[in-house]
């Protein structure tokens, strides 16, 4: 390694000073469910909690004993030492999975050096735990991937795009070739989670699955999972019958699974428009309705409760569980979209409180990967009538009767919205809790996790 590959890895790598202390000794095999909302930043709280339960009401979130501030970190890709301040899902999710600060893009690999980094899950599996990953998203998206896989490119999901002359929709330019198994390297995201070795993943992303594998004619990668031993299922139903035992990848959308809520007939936040005389027009309020797109597909809670009672089996294991769609609704300027998400998130915190009340050798902590573009700002503005939100803006209707403003505008692009760079909660529960600072960055969730679990961290990559 030369000598700027050697302080980048310095400057890469935060050791949070629990990790040098021994674990504490424990009855029980000790166990951590992590759940992330996807960019749920304070806004996006506070305007869930507001239509979900009223000005005086509290979200299961709101209940939690500890809460925290993290810092996200992001670096230059070309320059590592150089600090970069709006992250992505995937350099977020890196830092929680394996504690080092990487580059935007980046799946459980290192910025520059294009080293993998170990995961929580890969530590979990190897010392015997139990291993579970669930997601709103395609199993393969940036979050979930960074706990189970090792890319240079979030968008590396599946065969299709590991390949020059991809047949991906839109094109996709390779951007990781070292990562393709004829170049020495793992493969595809979808691959690397059919070779698994982690007992239950769940959510969408089924399209990635049915591709043709690398280096096979007729082999898919679910028939490289299904030969790996994992029992590949496609409906709630199925997820409802599952029995302990073995391992299982449930797929159960293409790729994102769709959300819960939409705005009545599909309205989302849009431009404020202004009359001749120059007064400003604004957009006629609207409620959140249940998205039909749902349809039969399960819950987040359930694939939580069903990957809880797979994994609750006498060893300590570690659970993380995404509700992805906080972020994926907010960059397409669908604030019911978000709601939705969230109130899918506050139904799994619930669950996991539940049960680690259960089993205090639980320590649950709820976090986002990074913050996101959704301001709540005045339905109406104090200025007057000639003032009015940049960007793009929705009006919703609360059950209260009151209208809430949603504002959109981190560009003024049509396309959607950028990511913020601002610091996230971490909300903590049970086995632990209490020990979690009040201010902490995002690698210090690895290694909070792993002192919980009694396990050592790697050395740095």
């Amino acid at each position: 390694m030369n000598k700027i590959a050697a302080v980048a890895t310095l400057l890469l790598t935060f050791t949070f000073n629990v990790s040098a202390q021994e674990p504490r000794p424990s009855q029980r095999p000790p166990k951590v469910i992590l759940i992330i909302g996807d960019g749920m930043d304070q806004n996006q709280v506070t305007i869930a909690r507001n239509y979900l339960v009223g000005l005086n009401g509290r979200l299961t979130l709101d209940t939690m004993p500890v809460r925290s501030s993290v810092q996200t970190q992001t670096v230059v890709e070309e320059d590592p030492r150089m600090p970069e301040y709006v992250p992505d899902s995937a350099n977020t999710a890196t830092s929680m999975a394996s504690g080092i600060v990487t580059s935007t893009g980046r799946i459980g690999t290192t910025a520059g050096t294009d080293l993998d980094a170990p995961t929580i899950m890969e530590l979990a599996v190897a010392a015997g735990f139990g291993t579970g990953i669930v997601a709103t998203s395609s199993v393969t998206d940036a979050t979930p991937a960074s706990f189970i896989a090792h890319v240079a490119y979030r968008l590396c999901e599946g065969p299709r795009a590991m390949a020059a002359a991809n047949a991906e929709s839109p094109p996709l330019p390779t951007q990781c070739p070292a990562d393709l198994k004829a170049n020495g390297g793992k493969g595809s995201i979808a691959e690397q989670i059919a070779a698994s070795r982690v007992d239950i993943v769940l959510g969408g992303g089924q399209r990635y699955f049915a591709q043709v594998a690398e280096g096979e004619t007729t082999k898919t990668v679910r028939d490289l999972a299904a030969a790996n031993g994992f029992r590949v299922i496609d409906t709630a139903a199925e997820l409802g019958s599952l029995k302990r035992g073995g391992k299982v990848l449930g797929l159960f959308a293409p790729g994102t699974m769709p959300v819960q809520l939409r705005g009545a007939g599909g309205a989302q936040a849009q431009r404020v428009l202004r009359d001749e005389s120059g007064r400003v027009v604004l957009p006629d309020p609207f409620v959140c309705e249940p998205d039909p797109a749902f349809g039969a597909m399960p819950p987040l809670a359930a694939m939580a409760r069903a990957a809880l009672t797979h994994l609750d089996d006498g060893r300590s294991f570690v659970l993380m569980v995404e509700s992805s769609s906080i972020d994926k609704q907010s960059h397409a300027r669908r604030p019911c979209g978000s709601i939705g998400e969230l109130k899918q998130l506050d139904d799994v915190v619930k669950l996991a409180v539940e049960y680690a009340g259960a089993h205090p050798e639980t320590l649950v902590l709820v976090t986002a990967d990074h913050s996101q573009a959704a301001q709540l700002v005045p339905e109406r503005s104090w200025l007057g009538p000639n003032a009015a939100s940049p960007g793009n803006f929705a009006r919703i209707l609360t059950p209260e009767g009151a209208i809430m403003g949603v504002n959109y505008a981190t560009n003024d692009s049509t396309l959607q919205e950028d990511h913020t760079g601002a610091d996230v909660p971490l909300f903590a529960y049970g086995a632990a809790a209490n020990e979690v600072p009040a201010q902490v960055r995002q690698t210090d969730i690895f290694h909070i996790m792993l002192r919980h679990l009694g396990l050592k961290p790697p050395p740095a990559p």
